[in-house]
């Protein structure tokens, strides 16, 4: 599978997120990130579908969703609507996974399903034949700038033996001293975002 990189912008300035996204798209950006926060599901609080509506309209997708939000099921047709290409849930936040991603595909959007450092792979595997994609989260959700968790390489391992052609995506932590590592373990589809806000002194 070819590599795709996916940043987030949780650790951009919220007054100018337009600068850094421009960049980062001129710098072969695949997908941007959104990770989408309620106060709930993570303590934080980020934004919502009007963002990724307006990134969409002003040519700067294609855009993704990563929910981590209680009941994501009451908000994916926003998510829809405001055009992102994919939408990312948490296993760990409904009872309903299969339904929801079905709701997703029907609606023309892929879907994907979300896994936090201490919840099992089954959690995947058992709708993983439906999936567009996995999301290994290696770090602990919500907030940016966090160090990788090394035993979320080996769960990617086991994930991509279980399911050798499913697109996995990690993260947290994602870096240039931890992509190898996350590449060879499995990994397709690398979330990054305050290691690319870097800026050289």
């Amino acid at each position: 599978m070819t590599p795709r990189l996916c940043p987030s912008i949780l650790s951009c300035d919220p007054s100018d997120f337009l600068t850094p996204i421009r960049e980062m798209k001129a710098g072969g950006a695949d997908l941007i990130h959104l990770d989408v926060m309620d106060g709930s599901f993570v303590p934080p609080i980020t934004f919502g579908a009007d963002l990724a509506g307006s990134l969409v309209r002003q040519g700067l997708g294609p855009v993704e969703a990563h929910l981590m939000i209680v009941e994501p099921e009451r908000h994916l047709a926003s998510f829809v609507q405001a055009g992102c290409r994919r939408v990312v849930f948490h296993a760990e936040a409904t009872a309903h996974s299969h339904r929801l991603i079905q709701t997703l595909k029907e609606s023309g959007v892929e879907a994907g399903l979300a896994i936090n450092p201490g919840t099992p792979i089954d959690a995947i595997l058992a709708v993983a034949g439906d999936l567009d994609l996995a999301l290994v989260m290696t770090v602990n959700p919500g907030w940016g700038g966090q160090r990788l968790i090394e035993s979320c390489v080996e769960k990617v391992r086991a994930l991509r033996h279980a399911c050798p052609d499913l697109p996995i995506q990690v993260d947290g932590g994602v870096d240039d001293r931890t992509i190898g590592a996350l590449w060879q373990a499995g990994a397709t589809d690398f979330v990054a975002g305050s290691h690319l806000l870097r800026r050289p002194s």
